[in-house]
Formats: C-alpha cells, structure tokens, sequence
C-alpha cells in the first residue's frame, strides 16, 4: 500500500504565506516641487492608493523622494512601474522589497512628509536623524535605516 499526503496537511507554508508585498524606493525630482504641487500629487496618490488598496509612506526632502508601498504583490510592482515612468522624477532606485507579514501603514493610503519645511523640525520627536539626505548614499549601504526613518514619522502622525 502506497501512502498519499494531501500537501494541506503536509506542513506546506504556502498556504501561510503572505500575501502582502511591499516596496521602497527613492528617487530625484527633476525640478523643486511647490508645496500646492505636492499636495496636489498627494491627493491623487491618496484616492489611487484607496483604489488599489495600497498603503504606504512618502518623505520628500531637497529634490528626493522616499515611499514607500504596501499591497498585493502584482498591485505594488504595477504600480511601482507606473511611477517608474513618471516623468516629474528619475533615478528610482529600490531599496527593499518583498513580502512581509502585515502592514506598517495600515490606516495611510499615503502618510506624508515635506522634510523641507521649517514646521517639521518644530514637530515633537525632532531629531537630527530626520536632516538624512533621501539619497542613495545614505540608504544602501544600510537598508535599516529607512524602516527607522519611516518609524519616526509614524509614531508623530
């Protein structure tokens, strides 16, 4: 007698297996945005995202964008090609990606921060670590980094 195991008792993880992704990025605007201009991407990013059903993060600071995206797999990656072809910014550069357990900005479809303004060195929880350049430089060599940059902003939003 032959013995047959169902793979949904064989211990097989795929079953468990996240299916949330998520991807962080920077890039260089190619002009200085205008605060109406970063609101103005904000929104729309906010109602695509509630469309999507992404959440994630997004830091600007002289020149440089930081986001990040969390979602369905084929939803992040389109829509990191998407914003790959935007012609407002160059340089998109991953610095992580992959599945991850659960969100770390579930309630944002896009959380928010101008690191140009004087008002964000006023916020409570200020630190110098929030003067890091968003460049390549400082991120790569040290992916964790980025999940402490973006922690500082969750905890003040």
């Amino acid at each position: 007698m032959t013995e047959t195991t169902d793979i949904r008792d064989a211990g097989d993880d795929r079953a468990n297996a996240p299916t949330l992704y998520a991807l962080a990025y920077l890039s260089t605007a190619l002009h200085p945005f205008t605060e109406p201009e970063l609101l103005e991407l904000l929104e729309k990013s906010r109602l695509n995202n509630s469309r999507l059903g992404i959440t994630g993060m997004l830091l600007y600071k002289s020149l440089h964008f930081m986001q990040v995206l969390e979602g369905e797999k084929e939803t992040v990656l389109a829509l990191s090609n998407v914003i790959r072809q935007d012609p407002r910014h160059c340089g998109m550069v991953t610095l992580t990606e992959g599945p991850e357990m659960e969100r770390q900005f579930p309630d944002w479809t896009m959380g928010f921060a101008n690191l140009d303004l004087a008002e964000a060195r006023e916020l409570p929880g200020y630190t110098e670590f929030l003067e890091t350049p968003l460049t390549n430089e400082e991120f790569l060599a040290d992916p964790s980094r980025l999940q402490r940059l973006l922690m500082v902003f969750k905890r003040r939003m």
